[in-house]
């Protein structure tokens, strides 16, 4: 059958068009803020990048990447996300409570996926864990606090006060500061806090614990990740044991930590962007956690501040960090 010269064009084009539809638009662009630049906020960094590119979503097929951080300061964070909104990417990637905030104050539009994120619901970045039907969707890094008081316990038995340094500006650290009032009596111990606002300020905040306390227990906050080895200097010149949540703080000078694999978190946070990639809305994806918790011990910082480890702790944990 012969056709007329235009309907074989317009069914050449149809055929086409047909083609480019079914084939993945692999050339998309996602934008990626992170508070500040630390060991595990970067690996939550490298996961996302490294989930992409599993998708087949790489520079070299036309991926657009683009990194920022905010070096600290919500100011920037704020800077960062205005930017991101006005490039107009397919997904904004935002690590840690602060950049997570910024962006979701910055779009109501463009899909955003926080990750690193202790607590998305008192941040008000979704109304609640399950799907939020707004644009906003993503990995929280929260862990059982009573979890980290029975780490507190096998660290230092004998502990009664428990210091914490936090910076009372972070949404994720205040969250974890009330709970810990709460819970720590339950245990027959009490929580002695130090604020620090800045990075700058860990170090005083530590100092100020000398002699007010046992242990000293630090989440997940920025500032003292940020400026951990500061407070490393305070818990090994005065003896006092330093438990942290960041497994990467305790290659740096805490005696132990039971916290999320941050690269896997990445991964876990990469995956949710390919769905939206692929056009799932974010509104329809509900919120995330990581169940997979890994121990790692230090006992050369545990002989520094005073305190020798137990063979079960030591056999249990999934790292020792030498």
């Amino acid at each position: 059958m012969n056709l007329h010269p235009v309907l074989r064009t317009l069914a050449g084009t149809a055929a086409v068009l047909g083609a480019l539809a079914a084939a993945p638009a692999l050339a998309q662009s996602v934008a990626v803020t992170s508070i500040v630049e630390h060991p595990a906020l970067d690996a939550v960094k490298d996961g996302v990048h490294e989930a992409l590119a599993s998708a087949g979503y790489t520079e070299a097929k036309g991926l657009k990447w683009q990194f920022q951080t905010a070096q600290g300061n919500t100011a920037i964070a704020a800077q960062i996300a205005r930017k991101f909104v006005g490039d107009k990417p397919d997904v904004i990637v935002a690590i840690a409570t602060p950049s997570a905030q910024a962006v979701v104050a910055a779009t109501k539009t463009i899909p955003v996926v926080y990750s690193a994120v202790t607590d998305p619901v008192a941040a008000q970045l979704v109304p609640g864990w399950e799907a939020s039907g707004t644009n906003v969707t993503g990995v929280s890094d929260a862990l059982s606090l009573e979890k980290q008081i029975d780490l507190i316990k096998k660290v230092v038995p004998d502990a009664k006060k428990v210091g914490m340094v936090y910076n009372p500006g972070e949404a994720n650290s205040v969250v974890v500061v009330k709970r810990l009032r709460e819970l720590l009596p339950q245990s027959g111990m009490s929580l002695v806090e130090a604020t620090a606002a800045r990075t700058v300020d860990v170090g005083a905040a530590a100092r100020s614990l000398v002699g007010k306390v046992d242990v000293i227990y630090t989440n997940t906050d920025n500032n003292v990740v940020s400026a951990y080895e500061s407070l490393v200097k305070v818990g090994n010149s005065a003896k006092i044991p330093l438990v942290a949540s960041d497994t990467d703080s305790v290659k740096r000078g805490a005696i132990a930590a039971l916290g999320v694999n941050y690269h896997d978190l990445g991964v876990q946070t990469g995956k949710l962007a390919v769905r939206i990639l692929k056009g799932e809305k974010p509104g329809a994806i509900p919120s995330e956690t990581s169940s997979k918790l890994e121990l790692y011990v230090n006992p050369g910082a545990a002989a520094q501040q005073g305190v020798t480890l137990s063979d079960a702790l030591i056999k249990s944990a999934a790292q020792v960090v030498k």
